[in-house]
């Protein structure tokens, strides 16, 4: 399969330089503009205030999110996720936090799945934290979009190893290599 740059080959690694040009030019979604997948798949960042004082929460949260996951492996799952990074960093004696995330769908998606997964479930996000976070952002999904996107810093470059496989590509790939060790340590 050739490696261009509408190409979903996942067999040679991809980098993709994105220009504030390309970005004004994003296919508009629900929520407003729809990222083009990159061979990192779909993401955002986000850098935010927190509220002062609130650094204990954190990481309280990321424990919490840690047990949740172990208990419950899927928990996330309907997130489609490969990845989340989260940081804390001060500025000028300020406290800021950094979500990274990357993950299958589209924003929108991605942003109506979150909401759903915290609803469902009781449980509030983290995000609450953070300076400026609509109180409502549960059933007003438009303002939890509006928050995201006045926080969101756009990557300029995204890479990826194995550009365009899904979380659930990569897991099918494990199994199987899994099994296949499996059945050759029969073998012998």
């Amino acid at each position: 399969m050739p490696n261009n740059a509408n190409s979903e080959d996942w067999s040679k690694p991809s980098a993709k330089a994105i220009t504030k040009e390309s970005l004004a030019d994003a296919e508009q979604g629900r929520y407003g503009p729809i990222f083009p997948k990159s061979p990192a798949c779909y993401g955002f960042s986000i850098i935010a205030k927190i509220i002062p004082g609130r650094e204990p929460v954190f990481y309280e949260y990321a424990r919490n999110i840690e047990k949740g996951v172990a208990q419950k492996p899927d928990l996330l799952a309907v997130l489609k996720l490969h990845y989340l990074r989260w940081n804390l960093f001060e500025i000028n004696g300020e406290t800021y936090f950094q979500y990274m995330g990357i993950f299958d769908t589209d924003f929108d998606k991605y942003t109506e799945d979150a909401i759903g997964i915290f609803t469902a479930s009781g449980l509030n996000t983290v995000f609450e934290n953070l300076e400026g976070f609509p109180a409502d952002w549960k059933t007003n999904a438009p303002a939890f979009v509006k928050f995201v996107r006045d926080h969101h810093r756009p990557s300029f470059l995204e890479y990826g190893e194995y550009p365009y496989a899904s979380s659930d590509e990569i897991k099918k790939a494990l199994r199987l290599k899994a099994a296949f060790g499996e059945m050759l340590d029969q073998m012998q």
